[in-house]
């Protein structure tokens, strides 16, 4: 089984690795002149935005060809998925072939702009993230056919917010604080390569909107005007480590 996923702060990258095989960095792909995949099972994994597939994760799969006898791809979401599953079978049927299992998986919800980290985390035990992801699991270890559609709401919110939020520029809101030692962790975790590391922080307009920058900041000297948490959040199954490894593109 191969997985191919997209992490930020590493809600994403602990599923695929629940759900085993080779696990594969998107961004460290998603640039190759080719992409052809060849194994019994493959998948994805990645976080839901905007009520949407992530810039990259859209751009992969609009590159990527899978030769596979099963295929699945699992949308991980804090508050509302949208239609996403469905935008992800649409950009499957562009390139000929469909997901064989799509499913959501509630899990915390970072977006520091609108949720409070702190609070989300109370909430996690009525999520039942474990169970759910076993669930998960098993049903692609039985090769099971289900395609999670969304509801005529969830694909008019999609349709709307998606369209409304502009991720390119949004690090022009982020503020570098005098707590910040250039220790360049930022960088190395941005999968965007929007951040250059010198005589200060310095962000680019091609940002994806992932907040590993904020998130992972040693120092938490990356801040939002308004943002609604001072809290920061990596999956606990997750090393930094794994993180820098999955997103540094740096070279």
């Amino acid at each position: 089984m191969t997985i191919f996923y997209f992490t930020a702060t590493g809600n994403s990258l602990a599923v695929a690795k629940k759900i085993g095989g080779t696990l594969i960095s998107i961004p460290r792909v998603v640039d190759s002149d080719t992409m052809h995949y060849k194994d019994d099972v493959i998948g994805i994994v990645f976080p839901v935005y905007a009520l949407t597939v992530p810039k990259m994760v859209r751009r992969f799969l609009e590159k990527v060809t899978f030769d596979a006898a099963y295929t699945f791809a699992i949308g991980t979401y804090g508050n509302i998925a949208g239609a996403t599953m469905a935008m992800v079978q649409k950009l499957a049927k562009q390139k000929g072939y469909q997901f064989d299992y799509t499913d959501i998986l509630c899990m915390l919800d970072n977006y520091i702009p609108m949720y409070e980290v702190g609070a989300e985390i109370k909430k996690l035990p009525k999520k039942n993230v474990e169970e759910n992801t076993a669930r998960i699991s098993e049903n692609i270890r039985a090769r099971v056919h289900r395609q999670e559609k969304g509801s005529v709401v969830g694909r008019a919110l999609t349709a709307i917010v998606s369209r409304a939020l502009k991720y390119d520029k949004i690090a022009r809101r982020y503020i570098v604080n005098d707590q910040c030692n250039k220790c360049g962790i930022c960088a190395q975790v941005c999968l965007a390569k929007n951040i250059e590391v010198s005589d200060g922080v310095h962000f680019s307009d091609h940002c994806e909107g992932c907040q590993a920058c904020l998130h992972l900041c040693p120092k938490t000297a990356i801040r939002l005007k308004n943002e609604k948490s001072d809290k920061r959040w990596r999956n606990p199954e997750v090393a930094l480590k794994e993180i820098i490894a999955a997103n540094n593109r740096l070279g």
